[in-house]
């Protein structure tokens, strides 16, 4: 008998559901926390059961964006190898994405995470990043983060062929983005404030019972990268640009191989390669519905896509706390 080649990559399909798993795992432990006003402890409770969820995947995977150095964060540290042994493979994780809006019963807080073949992803320090993204189906280049808000939805409108004032643009809603969000309405589009979460505000371009025609504005380097491995999965476009503070955050980005601090990085120079994304509800949003309780335990909606087959599949766990030995919430 002739041998089998091996792909060294995990299994795609297999490898996409315990992903969902792990993303479940750390959405239904914080979901104890919403509307408590308790931030940090939902944060948390969402870390330690991603960690401990992980432990049951077989990867060979290394944070390389997560929440934060290893002196900052106790768990899923940059860094940090997680999985219980196979391909190695490259990991990005938020395990809380909209912390605030948890604590205090928000729409659009997730659980999230992404894989990609090992240097997949762009090391993104947690500094902040320029974003500009549109869903799917449209011309290369058809908006551009160096034009200003109107040429952009001049743009965005005639490829869509409709009028600006069809058109609805999503930002985080911050006193940083009022020239932007001024500009988007005196071009005559519609504006949606989020108070946090803008992984779901950029993935809520491709999905089009959102509403969301563009995405705009700045927010954390790392759920840029998140955002962008969605992308790449779901199709769409988004172009992302550093922004530092002071000296110091330029040289921890050349010590992270990024060596013009000026680059204008598309989507697939942040998540390169094959990738896979999932993402559970924390609290109901644009595209998730939040974590349900029920009698005999809790009902979670997910979302997960790989990029080989651009396949995007909603599952909806119904978890049964009454089979399930151990700690069931965080």
């Amino acid at each position: 008998m002739s041998e089998i080649k091996r792909n060294p990559i995990p299994v795609d399909r297999n490898l996409a559901m315990e992903l969902v798993r792990v993303t479940e795992a750390a959405a239904l432990a914080c979901s104890s926390w919403i509307g408590r006003g308790d931030k940090n402890s939902a944060d948390g409770a969402a870390v330690d059961a991603m960690r401990r969820a992980f432990d049951t995947v077989a990867i060979s995977g290394t944070v390389v964006i997560g929440e934060g150095e290893m002196d900052e964060a106790p768990m899923l540290y940059i860094g940090e190898t997680v999985g219980s042994g196979g391909p190695k493979v490259d990991i990005a994780v938020d395990p809380l994405e909209g912390t605030n809006i948890c604590a205090t019963g928000g729409p659009n807080s997730i659980a999230t995470l992404a894989v990609a073949e090992h240097g997949g992803f762009l090391h993104a320090p947690d500094i902040y990043m320029d974003k500009l993204a549109v869903g799917p189906d449209l011309p290369a280049g058809v908006v551009d983060l160096d034009a200003s808000p109107a040429e952009n939805l001049r743009e965005l409108a005639r490829a869509k062929k409709v009028e600006i004032n069809d058109l609805v643009v999503c930002t985080l809603d911050r006193p940083r983005h009022a020239e932007i969000i001024a500009a988007c309405r005196a071009a005559g589009a519609r504006i949606m404030l989020l108070p946090d979460g803008d992984v779901a505000g950029v993935v809520a371009c491709a999905q089009p019972e959102s509403g969301v025609d563009m995405y705009i504005g700045s927010g954390g380097a790392p759920e840029g990268v998140l955002a962008a491995a969605a992308l790449r999965c779901i199709g769409g476009q988004m172009q992302g640009r550093l922004l530092y503070e002071d000296e110091g955050q330029i040289e921890r980005a050349r010590a992270m191989g990024i060596t013009d601090p000026n680059k204008k990085f598309a989507v697939d120079e942040m998540a390169k390669g094959e990738v896979m994304f999932a993402a559970t509800g924390v609290t109901s949003g644009a595209f998730l519905r939040g974590v349900r309780r029920t009698k005999l335990g809790a009902i979670t909606h997910s979302i997960v896509m790989r990029s080989k087959t651009g396949t995007v599949r909603y599952v909806e766990g119904h978890h049964n706390l009454t089979r399930k030995p151990g700690k069931f919430f965080g």
